[in-house]
């Protein structure tokens, strides 16, 4: 018999002794097999994007006589129910979840309907959101995110005998299984978060070992769909204006082009060390719509400068780079393309959000993760590094 430790994939594993003790203490007291990196970064953002979403609103409600802390409030109040939803989906094996996910799945998809029934509600422009008592709203096409990661991550790692690869028809029907609520985020519609999904979908594919061919398919078929979803006059009238204004932002500079002209007005306006919160002209004079959802960046890059700016990026990337890792390392293929689906959805709607306030990307309605005003997206962003938690506290503790 060997005397080393016997690995998950058969054989022995050389671990140093003081690691296998560390091991050892770490099945004891999981709170130590966190990755506090992880949660340092999310927490940074945490607090950078609350204090960027109090001074975004504080000026506009001393004028109207309200409550100069009520966005803020009800931020706190998200980050906290966040955090409870996101320490649930932490707690329990994330390879039980798998069993569950087609009920995920199927609840995701209810919530899309109800949506377009008459309890949906019309929110800037778009019919994503159900209003409940209390002022709040739950925006289901958010929780749809974190079904579709786990639930394409079912699919694509339910291999057949001793294949690497999924077979053609595994990619079918996870294409089937992502058109469904990707059909639905389009009738309301909801033109960023349809971007996002797709990302999800192409980025899982890729890393599930599929033939290229799929991936390049995919690609030149998004590309496709998109002309022609223009072209076919499915996208409302305002959703067409700001893709034109994006293309040509000098056609309409006060209409179409406006939050993305007074955008880059503030952050350029903030040059290298901003000045200072509460105090950027742009923000708290009102001329930048939506600062503290979509346009939240334009906040930091005004008030925090340059090297504000930077430091949220800093820490977007520092998150990436962790659920990089954590999909590295896992122990097998479902928790590594849960943490790809995550990485895919953090990093490009992190990419548009910046980008559009930037007159880089089209303007479609995105939020940056961690940082906006949002409850469903700050829900389903901290139940998603809920499930990077979980794939990272149970992999084996193998040499890296």
């Amino acid at each position: 018999m060997s005397a080393y430790p016997q690995t998950p994939y058969g054989g022995s594993a050389r671990v140093p002794p003081r690691r296998i003790g560390w091991a050892a203490l770490d099945r004891d007291a999981p709170l130590r097999r966190l990755d506090w990196v992880l949660l340092a970064a999310v927490v940074g953002l945490l607090v950078v994007g609350s204090l960027l979403v109090w001074s975004a609103t504080r000026q506009a409600a001393i004028d109207s006589g309200g409550d100069p802390q009520a966005y803020l409030k009800k931020h706190v109040l998200n980050i906290f129910i966040g955090t409870g939803l996101g320490v649930c989906a932490a707690m329990f094996d994330y390879r039980t979840l798998r069993m569950y996910a087609p009920i995920v799945y199927g609840l995701s998809i209810v919530g899309l309907l109800v949506v377009l029934s008459p309890l949906g509600a019309t929110i800037r422009g778009s019919h994503s959101w159900i209003l409940l008592p209390g002022g709040f709203s739950l925006q289901p096409s958010e929780f749809a995110k974190v079904a579709l990661v786990v639930g394409l991550a079912m699919l694509l790692s339910e291999k057949r005998d001793a294949e690497d690869s999924p077979r053609d028809t595994d990619v079918l029907l996870v294409l089937v299984g992502a058109a469904v609520p990707l059909a639905l985020i389009m009738l309301q519609p909801d033109l960023g978060t349809a971007l996002v999904v797709s990302s999800i979908v192409i980025g899982m594919i890729a890393v599930s070992g599929a033939r290229i061919r799929w991936v390049v398919g995919l690609l030149l078929a998004a590309a496709v769909v998109a002309f022609a979803v223009v072209q076919a006059g499915l996208l409302d009238d305002y959703q067409v204006k700001r893709l034109t204004a994006f293309v040509n932002p000098g056609d309409d500079p006060g209409g179409a082009a406006y939050n993305v002209s007074q955008g880059v007005i503030a952050i350029g306006g903030g040059g290298l060390d901003g000045h200072g919160l509460f105090h950027g002209p742009q923000t708290q004079g009102g001329f930048v719509p939506e600062q503290q959802t979509d346009f939240i960046f334009t906040t930091a890059g005004e008030e925090l400068g340059f090297r504000g700016g930077i430091l949220l990026i800093a820490l977007l990337g520092l998150i990436l780079w962790r659920a990089c890792r954590i999909a590295w390392h896992a122990d097998d293929l479902f928790g590594r393309l849960v943490a790809v689906g995550v990485v895919c959805w953090f990093s490009f709607q992190a990419f548009e959000n910046i980008g559009m306030t930037l007159g880089i990307m089209p303007v479609t309605g995105v939020p940056l993760p961690f940082v906006s005003y949002g409850g469903s997206s700050m829900f389903a962003n901290l139940v998603a590094i809920g499930l990077l938690q979980n794939v990272h506290v149970r992999r084996s503790l193998l040499p890296d």
